[in-house]
């Protein structure tokens, strides 16, 4: 996105502040994080203090739903929390809010690799339903329906995306090994044995026609 310094971000579900911190650092930008979780709140502050670059960043503890930055910035951000808006349609039209004319909208969403054949599929893919998300070429799609151009994407590759569903295997064994009794455990087991992965991950850069 040939970000300069100065840039303002805004980041709605900015967790644990990664993005925002490590773009101060790297490249000057001024940031702001929204995100529901005061765990990760207060994670992002200490790891901005960590990196030296907490003049140039802040983090607020609330609900990234419906929040509209007092300023306009240069790019507008949402990865992996598009639940915000009701769905992507919802978030882009909530990150334009906060946007500059010509500015940028980040969008980072899982999509379909291929369809999975039944619902039950669908949920064990973290999905409430196979509706929740598209494939590739109708998520591309829909930006130009919403009347953005996509001017940018990473995509995760395979190999990565495994190594990101994978890293988490060993985390839910042992939770369930502590935690055979808790509510979630079906859930949890579900998850540690789904189904061969069909989704994708991929973050889109977006500017207005």
């Amino acid at each position: 996105m040939r970000l300069e310094p100065g840039t303002r971000v805004l980041d709605l579900g900015s967790g644990s502040g990664e993005m925002l911190c490590t773009w101060a650092r790297d490249y000057g930008i001024c940031g702001t994080g929204i995100d529901l979780s005061r765990l990760f709140t207060e994670q992002a502050r200490r790891r901005a203090e960590e990196l030296g670059v907490g003049f140039r960043v802040e983090f607020i503890h609330g609900d990234a739903a419906g929040y509209v930055h007092g300023e306009k910035v240069d790019v507008a951000a949402c990865v992996g929390a598009t639940w915000i808006g009701g769905g992507v349609a919802g978030t882009i039209r909530l990150l334009a809010e906060s946007l500059r004319p010509g500015g940028i909208i980040l969008i980072g969403e899982p999509y379909w690799r291929r369809l999975p054949p039944p619902e039950d599929v669908a949920r064990k893919c973290e999905a409430s339903a196979i509706s929740d998300f598209l494939v590739l070429p109708d998520l591309l799609a829909s930006f130009g329906d919403l009347g953005y151009d996509v001017v940018e994407m990473v995509l995760a590759d395979q190999d990565s995306w495994d190594r990101y569903e994978a890293a988490k295997w060993l985390t839910m064994r042992r939770w369930l090994d502590a935690n055979p009794g808790d509510d979630f455990a079906p859930e949890v087991r579900a998850l540690l044995t789904s189904e061969p992965q069909y989704l994708g991950w991929g973050v889109f850069a977006l500017m207005a026609r």
